[in-house]
């Protein structure tokens, strides 16, 4: 299922940080690992579905369908000072790339011999805190059900404070009768057809990307491209032709200025 995501975005790419230790350990497991969204940090996420419901008879219930769900951020942005600097804190970290299309295939292939799973991939929206209350409360029908894009829409909306991150989701809901216990959920998957770049901390002195990049290879076996971000590089050297300006500056310089 695709949410807030046109099917011409498909092939676009997105991206994730991690750190180099979690790199190793996608080629060697085989797995991607999602998280209940309640380990994430921002207070507001998926509070819509700790909610109680409250009845026209006075009836309150607690729903467990919080419990029920796993996500994984990725992001739309290709060069972010702030991504680097919020995820990367030894400024070794790694950033991996793949498409939406592959993305939520990757999972929805895992799900293909297990019953009651359904995988999702949308675009977090970005609302004030007033609209985020409103669509809340419009999120649940009347007799308190929910369908499955409705609950995945749950988790695709942030306050606007988190919108430099410009989010995409991948979501898995496990709806089967026994609550999972886990927080979180690993899938098969191969690393080698979902990663299509390996990019590593601009931060990252020239000498230390080679060893990285030479460790990678020879710990996974990947033969993709692996990059050091160039987001801190040097502008190229600009030359200015200031002769002729201090000519014409100096020519209408009033008598007596020694100087402009």
């Amino acid at each position: 299922m695709y949410i807030n995501l046109k099917e011409t975005e498909y092939d676009n790419y997105i991206y994730r940080i991690i750190s180099y230790e979690r790199l190793i350990e996608m080629f060697e497991t085989r797995k991607n690992t999602l998280v209940k969204p309640k380990l994430w940090e921002d207070t507001f996420e998926n509070f819509v579905l700790k909610s109680k419901l409250k009845f026209l008879d006075g009836s309150v219930i607690t729903l467990d369908t919080h419990e029920r769900l796993y996500g994984q951020c990725w992001t739309i942005s290709n060069a972010s000072d702030a991504m680097w600097r919020i995820y990367s804190h030894d400024k070794k970290s790694i950033r991996i790339r793949t498409t939406v299309g592959k993305l939520v295939s990757s999972l929805s292939i895992a799900n293909a011999n297990g019953a009651m799973k359904e995988a999702c991939i949308g675009k977090v929206e970005y609302k004030s805190e007033a609209q985020i209350m409103a669509l809340a409360k419009k999120a649940f029908t009347r007799n308190g059900q929910m369908t499955f894009g409705s609950l995945f829409r749950t988790l695709l909306v942030k306050r606007k404070a988190f919108e430099h991150e410009k989010e995409v989701r991948l979501i898995q809901l496990d709806w089967g009768n026994e609550l999972p216990k886990n927080d979180i959920f690993s899938y098969e998957i191969d690393p080698h057809e979902l990663i299509t770049q390996i990019m590593i901390d601009p931060r990252t002195s020239y000498q230390d990307f080679e060893i990285m990049k030479d460790n990678i290879r020879k710990k996974t076996g990947y033969e993709g491209d692996i990059k050091r971000s160039l987001l801190y590089r040097l502008p190229e050297t600009v030359t200015l032709e200031i002769e002729q300006i201090f000519s014409n500056l100096n020519s209408q310089a009033p008598e007596g200025d020694a100087s402009v």
